[in-house]
Parts: structure tokens; C-alpha cells; sequence
């Protein structure tokens, strides 16, 4: 998630050892010495003086503030500390902030006037690309071939643009079913391979007093996830791509399908009553406490759902990719998982500040902090680890879900101009509140795609 530096505390070390040697001892070791020159006079060899450690500065903006992210704030705050302490004179300033403030509002504001902090949170694929076409972005290539760090990613696609590197993930995810297992053990319910079973088993739940899907959908967002995934069965991942270019519509065949495919689940009542209303971190709460059967949510997810929250759920909560749906033009044993959240660099850092950024990617970027953020925090490390002792069962369940998986994919979110994406959310916010139909919000998206089309 962040960088460092490291190279002036070990040139003043370096200095310090040859003052020392050129010292007092070197002295001693002259009085000693039976050659012929037993001189004690002889001045010793010129140095150059010390080299003072330079003053810099660094802002931190990230957005590990809930309950549920102090471990991983934990380690970033560790990463810090370590990287202040190697380096004399280096200060980093961190902030705090909401994901969605600092994704929707704040640094957007900030990009816009040109003052975005010095190392942010930021999320791959489109808003990235805004940041990068608006010369907003440091170029990470030369930095991370120099590192020796290029080919130690499991993915960069979403922070490349044009060839360069423009950001770093510090963590990857997937996307599927965390479900009760107590629950369906008690009702007889199989984890289920296809949409019929989905519904088969979603109402046999309803029928056993239970929420199917418990959902929080005040937050646009939480709500895309689950519909990303059913709208990518019946279109494929490579429509999202071709509504951007113009080469498909949402208003076509297959996509009105899934809207309506999402809008079945609601009409259903599978989801919580009144989720509209809910907070994200109502969700969750939902599964842990035997109310909702399952929860569709990232794996981000995880540490929540497998430590002490979780009570006497602890071990009892699993994980299952979403089911085919027969007919679909999509990939019906695929899964939405990628590398999305990183860190970008500002491109107004001068020198020293792109010195002192290399440090903290060169402390905060490797195999034992990656270790650390899948052990301690369950989040799926971004870069090629070596060993994977010490996982737990959840998320043994994870990686096996996602080997199994035939092919993944990045979000609509990352595909789609920012603009769409927050109108696909009211969409999906509006079939959630039964107040429109999937052909009127398939329309209503359309024309917000023209418009961002047209603006390119």
C-alpha cells in the first residue's frame, strides 16, 4: 500500500565506520606496527564530512478506518515505522478518510485542481485512467524495474496504461457466496450449481423463516457486486468493454436479461426488507448473526467472517461461486476477481519525495508483508508468495473457489466510465425499490453511456 527510503542512514553508517577507523584506533594500530615508519604524526586521509540526512515529507491518505480494517492499518502503520526509522529526516503524514468520500468526492475534487496527496488509495481500471490522462499520476516503470518488483505482481493490467505502470495493488479479491453453513445443513440444502437451484434453495430458506441474500443497498456499490455477476452470465465480461467503445447497448437482448435476471431475486423478496436502507456494515452483521443465509460480497470480507465477530459461526461460514445460468452469452463457471485496490503516487513529488517513495514501496511491497496481510488479514496477496502455511480454512476455500474458477474478470466499475457506474448503481437501486422496471433503467443507463461516450 505504501513506500519508503533507506539510502542516506546507510551512507552516514558508512561514513561513521571510516571516521571511526581513521580515529583513535587507527592510532593505536600505528603504535603498534614494527615497520619502519612508526610515525604517530602522519595526519590521517582526508573524508569527506558527514552527509546530513534531508528533511522530507510524505502524506499517506488511506482508508483503513472501520472496525474491521485495523489489522490491516496495523500493518501499513508498521511498514511506516519501519521505513521512518532507516531513514533520518523522512516523515510520513497519514490520513484517514471513507472509501467512498475518498473515491467519489475528495480525491476527485483533487485531481481536478491538481493537489492530490503525495501517496493515495486508488482504484485501478477507469478512475485511473482519468487520473493518468490528466498527467495526475507518477510513473511507476522506471521505479519498480529498479526495485527488481516488475515481475513479482500477480497483476498490474488494472494500473497500466499505454504500456507504464501508474500504481500498485496491494491486495486482491474475489467475488462470490459467503454462506451459513449451520443453516444449510439444517435445512438439507446442496451448495447450489445453476440459477434454478439458486432459486430452489433461496426459497426453501425464505420458507424456513430465514433472508436468502441478506443486503445492505443504501451504499450503490454493494448492491453491483452480486448484479455484476449475474448481468456477466448473461452477456459476458467483454460487453461491459463494448458499451464503451459503442459496439453494444444496454438497451440490447442479452442485458435487459440480466437486469431482469437481478430484478427476479428482488421480486422474490430474497433480499432483507428495507435494505434500501441499510449500511454496508449491516451485511454482513446479517450473516453472523443466523439472520441472512448468505451474503454476496468480496473477499475483503473474510477476516470478518472468520474471527471473533463471528461467535459461534467461527468455522462455520463458507464460500461458493455464483451458479451458471442457462442460457447465458457469458462465462458460466467464471469469477469477478482482480487486482483493483493500490496505491498511486502524485506526480507533483520532487526528487527527494520520489526517493523517499521508493523506500516505502521497497518496505512495504514484499513477500513477508504480503504474508502478513493474507495471514492476519485475510486479504489475497497481489504479489507471487512462496509460501502459503498458516491460512485458515476460509480462506483455503477462497483460493480453491478461485482455482477452480475457468477464467476471471475486473468489475464493471473498472470498465465503465465513472459517470455509468454511479447511474448503474441507481439502477440497480431503483429495481431494489420495486420503482422501476429493467427496460426503463436498461434506457436510462444507455443514455448515460452516449453521454459519456460522446465525451471522449
Amino acid at each position: 500500500m505504501r513506500k519508503r527510503s533507506t539510502v542516506i542512514a546507510t551512507l552516514l553508517v558508512s561514513i561513521m565506520l571510516v571516521a571511526s577507523a581513521c580515529g583513535s584506533n587507527g592510532n593505536a594500530e600505528t603504535n603498534t606496527n614494527t615497520g619502519t615508519n612508526n610515525s604517530t604524526n602522519t595526519p590521517a586521509e582526508a573524508t569527506d564530512p558527514p552527509v546530513e540526512a534531508k528533511d522530507v515529507t510524505l502524506s499517506l491518505r488511506h482508508t483503513q478506518i472501520k472496525e474491521t480494517s485495523k489489522t490491516r492499518l496495523k500493518i501499513l502503520e508498521d511498514v511506516v515505522a519501519k521505513t521512518q526509522d532507516e531513514n533520518k529526516g523522512l516523515t510520513f503524514k497519514l490520513e484517514g478518510i471513507d472509501e467512498i468520500v475518498n473515491r467519489d468526492q475528495k480525491l476527485k475534487a483533487e485531481m481536478a485542481a491538481g493537489n492530490p496527496p503525495d501517496i493515495f488509495e486508488v482504484f485501478g481500471g477507469a478512475d485511473l485512467n482519468l487520473y493518468v490522462k490528466a498527467n495526475r499520476m507518477l510513473d511507476l516503470t522506471p521505479i519498480i524495474d529498479e526495485l527488481g518488483l516488475k515481475d513479482k505482481f500477480a497483476s498490474l493490467d488494472e494500473f497500466t496504461v499505454d504500456g507504464k505502470v501508474y500504481g500498485l495493488p496491494f491486495g486482491g479479491y474475489s467475488e462470490a457466496i459467503f454462506y451459513n453453513k449451520k443453516i444449510f445443513s439444517e435445512l438439507g440444502l446442496e451448495i447450489p450449481t445453476t440459477w434454478a437451484q439458486l432459486l430452489d434453495v433461496s426459497e426453501k430458506i425464505k420458507a424456513a423463516g430465514y433472508t436468502p441474500f441478506g443486503l445492505a443497498a443504501k451504499d450503490g456499490w454493494v448492491n453491483g457486486m452480486l448484479w455484476n455477476t449475474v448481468m456477466e452470465r448473461n452477456v459476458g465480461i467483454d460487453a461491459f468493454s463494448k458499451v464503451v467503445s459503442g459496439e453494444a447497448k444496454w438497451t440490447d437482448e442479452n442485458f435487459v436479461k440480466g437486469f431482469a435476471s437481478y430484478a427476479e431475486l428482488v421480486n422474490k423478496d430474497y433480499f432483507t426488507k428495507g435494505a434500501l436502507g441499510l449500511a454496508y456494515a449491516d451485511q454482513g452483521a446479517q450473516l453472523l448473526s443466523g439472520k441472512a443465509a448468505m451474503v454476496f460480497t468480496g473477499t475483503w470480507d473474510a477476516n470478518r467472517f472468520s474471527g471473533d465477530e463471528a461467535g459461534e459461526l467461527k468455522g462455520q461460514i463458507g464460500y461458493f461461486a455464483f451458479p451458471s445460468i442457462d442460457g447465458g452469452a457469458g462465462d458460466q463457471t467464471s469469477i469477478n476477481a482482480s487486482y483493483s485496490n493500490g496505491f498511486g503516487f502524485s506526480a507533483n513529488l520532487n526528487e527527494d519525495q520520489i526517493e523517499a517513495a521508493k523506500k516505502f514501496i521497497a518496505n512495504f511491497f514484499t513477500e513477508e508483508v504480503q504474508k502478513r496481510t493474507l495471514v492476519e488479514d485475510k486479504l489475497l496477496p497481489s504479489m507471487k508468495l512462496s509460501d502459503l502455511s498458516g491460512v485458515d480454512p476460509l480462506t483455503t476455500e477462497i483460493l480453491t473457489v478461485m482455482a477452480n474458477a475457468s477464467t476471471s474478470w475486473k468489475a464493471y466499475d473498472a470498465i465503465v466510465q465513472p459517470a455509468v457506474g454511479a447511474d448503474v448503481n441507481v439502477g440497480i437501486q431503483e429495481l431494489i425499490g420495486k420503482v422501476s422496471t429493467p427496460e426503463k433503467v436498461a434506457a436510462k443507463i444507455q443514455a448515460s453511456q452516449d453521454k459519456a461516450n460522446a465525451a471522449k
